[in-house]
């Protein structure tokens, strides 16, 4: 009897609205983050000019930043994901979220890498309160390197860091940009449950992360510069172009050796 005279409709979500919600999400990351993405930029930018590296570390589904940033075609190519296989949820949902909340993960990450203090490290979590990220931006801050931090103020703002130091992403790093998404992380509430769906930090951090690239490559276009970028394999002469890039920044990022 549910469905009699279309009553079920009162239940549904409004599921076209999701478009609606993104947009003014990331118009919000836009107009209000506006000076903090371009800190963000200019530390990217003098630590390349520098010989230095984007180091990004993220765990969850946060870490699809590192991967959107990472050797993509029209990507900066001074850029080291810092991903280890126990913090991916694919290689195991349940250890991946033990891990983040685990003490020492992320130094052991941090301390196996080639982090240099002329390099600038962008962290990305959406709560921004558990071990692992907020672990790795304190180490970071505590070598001298520059941190940006990517999370969402209003959910990280409700919630108790997990880290023993009482701290959240966002009271750590030098500089955060806000990435907008409601607590729950979802834009669409259900309201037989009160549960939110239609999942948001992911679009606005790659937006996040592709506006700081773009931003980068005016830095270098100003200067009288060709920005390092790479170029999509797939297109004439694409090869031989990324080839020369890789030979220059191999000796810093490992995901390049092989």
């Amino acid at each position: 009897k549910a469905h009699e005279g279309g009553s079920t409709l009162a239940h549904l979500i409004p599921d076209h609205k999701y478009i609606n919600g993104l947009v003014e999400m990331l118009e919000a990351v836009e107009q209000q983050e506006a000076e903090n993405l371009k800190e963000a930029a200019l530390c990217i930018y003098h630590s390349m000019r520098k010989m230095g590296v984007l180091q990004v570390f993220a765990t969850g589904h946060s870490h699809m930043i590192a991967d959107e940033l990472f050797y993509r075609a029209g990507g900066l190519a001074p850029i080291n994901p810092l991903l280890v296989d126990k913090l991916m949820v694919y290689k195991g949902a349940q250890q991946a979220t033990a891990f983040e909340r685990t003490a020492g993960e992320a130094t052991s990450v941090l301390e196996s890498a080639d982090v240099r203090l002329c390099d600038c490290m962008l962290l990305s979590s959406n709560s921004g309160i558990n071990m692992a990220s907020v672990e790795a931006a304190l180490w970071a801050k505590e070598r001298g390197i520059r941190t940006i931090g990517i999370t969402s103020r209003a959910a990280s703002g409700v919630l108790a860091s997990r880290h023993p130091s009482g701290l959240r992403l966002m009271e750590v790093c030098d500089i955060i940009i806000d990435n907008y998404a409601p607590p729950g992380d979802g834009l669409i509430q259900i309201p037989a449950s009160g549960q939110v769906t239609g999942g948001a930090s992911s679009f606005s951090s790659l937006f996040i992360a592709q506006r700081l690239v773009l931003m980068v490559v005016n830095h270098y276009l100003q200067d009288g510069l060709l920005p390092p970028i790479f170029q999509s394999a797939n297109t004439l002469g694409g090869d031989e172009h990324n080839i020369a890039i890789i030979k220059a920044y191999q000796n810093r990022i490992p995901g390049l050796q092989r």
